[in-house]
């Protein structure tokens, strides 16, 4: 894996198209209330417009006793998670912020929190089970496109409930969240701050450096059971890869790495802190694995967004705006 990934030539332009294609579709966001017991807060079922039109959930949790917009964190799963269940989100409402908790296309059921959004498009050629691989020999037909676009419109969604104050949006997200939370920030100019642990599909190169670690392992797979497939399947990769969107998002953003992590490799982690086109700030963990519960780096990002989106500054054009 490569400290400096490339990026591809047409870069702003196949995004710009992407999001055109996916802005025909009317974001049509709703939020359904949910019974809960837990008094101090209200649980609302969310659904929206992603890419093609599909429908993706998630759920909006706020304080109970909101007054006046205030900020939101849209935060993105792991890979394999589910938007479980409300009780799972407690700490951003705890912190007086509305949290929109995003499904991620047909994933759901790992660390046992189920998802609610199927991905209704087909196959069209082999794959190794699971996501990583799904579509990689077209990057227009490669599934985290269409998880992009998903995460880029779910902060439309969130800007679209009237407790939200939609100036002070923050994305978040460990692992694939991180990589989803990397694109919302470069894709979506309406991003004030983004927390970013660990983010998953960075600094890809070749085969030899990627981790026999899921999900990594998916794609390695693919390399060695196609061979002949592998040069196309890393340029489709090349697209999405984190570290180079990285390198287009502008708000402000806190870092987070794991030094033992062997899942996503902090040294792909610190590819895309270095590429990071706008303010930033990076904590590390030596002694931590991946994604492992870690209550330090929570109450810094508490008191990262705490300032940052305390008086936000203007919305940068995002790069396939400006192309």
């Amino acid at each position: 894996m490569s400290a400096d990934p490339a990026v591809p030539d047409g870069f702003a332009d196949f995004w710009a198209e992407t999001l055109a294609q996916a802005a025909v579709h009317p974001l049509d966001p709703v939020f359904t209330p949910e019974a809960t017991p837990l008094t101090g807060l209200r649980v609302l079922d969310a659904a929206f417009s992603g890419s093609r039109g599909h429908r993706i959930s998630g759920w909006l949790v706020l304080p109970a006793r909101w007054t006046g917009p205030i900020p939101c964190v849209v935060q993105f799963l792991g890979y394999g998670e589910g938007r479980g269940h409300a009780v799972d989100w407690l700490l951003w409402p705890a912190a007086g912020y509305a949290t929109l908790v995003v499904d991620t296309r047909g994933q759901g059921g790992s660390g046992l929190r189920p998802g609610a959004t199927p991905d209704p498009v087909g196959l069209v050629h082999p794959q190794v089970p699971g996501f990583v691989t799904r579509g990689v020999l077209d990057r227009y037909g490669y599934y985290y496109r269409d998880a992009y676009v998903d995460a880029a419109r779910a902060v439309d969604a969130a800007r679209a409930h009237p407790a939200v104050d939609g100036r002070r949006i923050a994305v978040a997200g460990c692992s694939q969240g991180g990589q989803l939370a990397l694109a919302a920030a470069a894709l979506n100019p309406l991003v004030a701050a983004a927390l970013v642990e660990s983010p998953f599909l960075a600094a890809v190169t070749g085969p030899a450096d990627l981790p026999d670690q899921q999900p990594y392992r998916e794609l390695l797979r693919f390399c060695r059971f196609h061979p002949e497939l592998a040069e196309t399947a890393l340029a489709t990769v090349a697209w999405f890869d984190a570290a180079a969107m990285a390198g287009f998002a502008h708000c402000p953003a806190l870092f987070a790495l794991a030094g033992r992590d062997d899942r996503c490799p902090p040294g792909t982690g610190l590819a895309a802190y270095d590429r990071y086109a706008g303010e930033k700030s990076l904590r590390t963990w030596p002694l931590a694995g991946h994604a492992e519960p870690n209550p330090y780096q929570r109450l810094a990002e508490v008191e990262f967004l705490a300032r940052v989106l305390a008086d936000p500054g203007p919305a940068v054009p995002a790069f396939w705006q400006e192309r």
